[in-house]
């Protein structure tokens, strides 16, 4: 289980309007790649770890925006979690308030046990409300099936078989800063809600 974010898992906690539904994965597109605008720190994953978007692109630019950024967010996350860096620069960059005191938790205690993630996270059917030009709700789905924890010292893997829990519904508020970029506010996530469970 690698659920990356470090939101709490309260259903209730929604972002107006971003209710998700969960077709059927749609075919793998490129993780979206931040452009270095905006002093954009650079995010690099190890080899073992991959976070592929599907459907990440909407064709409207506002929109497209969002979810580079949030993207970014959640790849911020697992090199944090992955990486021996003190300070966590991208989580830094792409977080702010509720959402980075979250995130830092999430990291936090991942290292506490001793563990770090492998394999490949799905995201996929995002869905964007804007509230106004400067803030937005996000929703997406997850499938962590091929996602696991790893020992650090070890690097022995936990294979959990995939269930329900595998397929995790997130729920975002972002919204836009100064430099104009889209950075988490608010964050919350449910395992194994049915919306996003095929």
């Amino acid at each position: 289980m690698t659920a990356c974010g470090g939101g709490d898992s309260k259903a209730d906690d929604k972002i107006p309007g971003t209710e998700s539904s969960a077709p059927a994965p749609a075919s793998p597109s490129p993780s979206p790649s931040p452009s270095e605008a905006a002093g954009r720190p650079k995010i690099t994953l190890p080899p073992d770890v991959k976070n592929v978007f599907e459907g990440w692109t909407t064709g409207d630019p506002v929109k497209d925006a969002i979810l580079t950024d949030v993207s970014a967010q959640m790849n911020a996350t697992d090199e944090a979690i992955t990486s021996d860096a003190a300070e966590p620069a991208g989580v830094i960059f792409y977080n702010k308030g509720d959402a980075l005191i979250g995130a830092g938790k999430w990291i936090a205690d991942f290292k506490t046990k001793g563990l770090t993630i492998t394999g490949t996270t799905h995201y996929y059917n995002p869905k964007i409300q804007l509230f106004d030009d400067k803030s937005a709700g996000v929703g997406f789905c997850t499938d962590e099936s091929k996602a696991f924890t790893k020992d650090r010292k070890t690097g022995k893997v936990n294979e959990d078989t995939a269930s329900g829990n595998s397929y995790v519904t997130y729920s975002l508020r972002v919204d836009k800063n100064a430099q104009g970029v889209w950075q988490t506010t608010k964050l919350a996530s449910q395992r194994g809600d049915k919306t996003c469970t095929p």
